[in-house]
Formats: C-alpha cells, structure tokens, sequence
C-alpha cells in the first residue's frame, strides 16, 4: 500500500459515520468521471450533411457580388 493511500485511509477513518455516504458518493463521482475521459466519442455524430449552398458557397458570393454590382 502506498503511503498516500494509507494516508487517505487514515483520515477515512477520522470521519464520522453520519459523513461518510456524502465522502462514498464523492468517490463515486470522481472514478465515474475517470472512466467517462477514457471514453471513445464518435466525433461523426456532430457532424452535419452538408447542403447544396454549403457546397456551392464560392459560386453563390460570386453571384450576390454580381447582383449587388449591377
């Protein structure tokens, strides 16, 4: 056992019984928040189909610069 965790230990055990659901809970929460950053995401799902003025946005600038020189 290391000693950081026997430190740890050590103060557990100074804490009254009425406080330790809200340390256990805190636990929780820090190795659950662990596991979510080892996490894979599929960056696809963010990623909208792109639109025919999306794909064509050059040619339509070109055409409001047109029309607005006229």
């Amino acid at each position: 056992m290391t000693a950081l965790r026997q430190s740890a230990i050590e103060e557990l055990e100074k804490v009254p019984e009425d406080k330790l659901a809200v340390i256990i809970q805190f636990i929780h929460k820090v190795t659950k928040n662990d596991e979510a950053g080892k996490k894979v995401w599929n960056l696809d799902q963010f990623v909208m189909a792109p639109t025919e003025r999306g794909q064509n946005a050059d040619a339509y600038v070109r055409e409001l610069r047109n029309n607005d020189r006229l």
